[in-house]
């Protein structure tokens, strides 16, 4: 009942937990990971750019990230799946190959130091997370106090939150898990959601769909569109006609009967009369 209205975000908790107990029981984990010195200029193997966000290699991640995307739910609920789902797959596209780039290129500058991109769809977690800060307001705020209570004249110290706080909070510590890999790919991740929805992606990228079928929904034509419409407009003025022409009859009965009383009275005073 969690899931409910939330078709994709139930698929991508289930593809993060099966997928990695997958890739532990398969002993396959060292497929899903990216060490740039290595796999990138060495090997050439760069078919790791689309496996590295398909799963994460330990528990601890596999925990966080599926906690984050439920709780990330709402946006799917809003947009509705077809869009949840396409931005979930364009993000997935952009983050496979721009935080390697971005370590390939630091690489070199850090003494070796971002040299090592994790596993796991962190990028496309921070994606929809921009999302929900856009989109999705706080209902209450709290604070708190960082020291004894001060007394009423002097300013409240402390720390104000809010409902929404340990959703980044549980975020923050999957970024932080394994960084600065992990760091990398949710600055990234962050930073592809927010121009997705500051229109600095292309638009035609931001309005494209995928097919109805692929997320469940059933295909509509907008000739049935529009021929739905008009019978339910015709529909709808049929039924407008037909209450407004019995109201006339109805009227105009009343008033023959009130033509026959009058009628009716009078010659009965003719008839008592004579």
């Amino acid at each position: 009942m969690s899931f409910t209205n939330a078709p994709v975000t139930r698929l991508l908790v289930l593809g993060i937990v099966s997928g990695s107990i997958a890739a532990s029981l398969l002993d396959i984990k060292h497929y899903f990971y990216i060490i740039v010195d290595t796999h990138i200029w060495r090997y050439r193997q760069f078919w790791r750019l689309l496996a590295y966000q398909l799963c994460y290699t330990n528990s601890t991640e596999v925990l966080f990230a599926a906690m984050s995307l439920y709780n990330l739910r709402i946006v799917e609920r809003m947009w509705g799946p077809r869009k949840y789902a396409s931005f979930i797959l364009v993000s997935f596209l952009l983050t496979a190959l721009i935080p390697p780039v971005i370590m390939i290129v630091l690489r070199p500058l850090t003494a070796g130091i971002f040299n090592y991109m994790p596993a796991g769809p962190t990028p496309i977690v921070f994606a929809v997370l921009a999302q929900y800060h856009a989109v999705v307001p706080h209902m209450y705020k709290y604070r708190i106090a960082t020291s004894p209570a001060p007394p009423t004249n002097t300013p409240f110290s402390g720390i104000t939150l809010s409902d929404k706080s340990y959703k980044y909070a549980i975020a923050l510590h999957l970024a932080l898990l394994q960084w600065p890999g992990s760091v990398v790919g949710a600055v990234v991740g962050w930073a592809v959601g927010q121009s997705w929805r500051e229109g600095l992606v292309p638009l035609r990228i931001v309005r494209w769909r995928l097919p109805s079928w692929m997320v469940g929904a059933k295909p509509m034509r907008r000739s049935a569109e529009f021929e739905s419409m008009r019978r339910r407009l015709e529909g709808e003025g049929a039924a407008t006609t037909q209450s407004v022409a019995s109201g006339v009859e109805a009227g105009a009965d009343g008033q023959a009967e009130r033509r026959r009383t009058m009628g009716q009275q009078i010659v009965d005073q003719f008839r008592e009369a004579l």
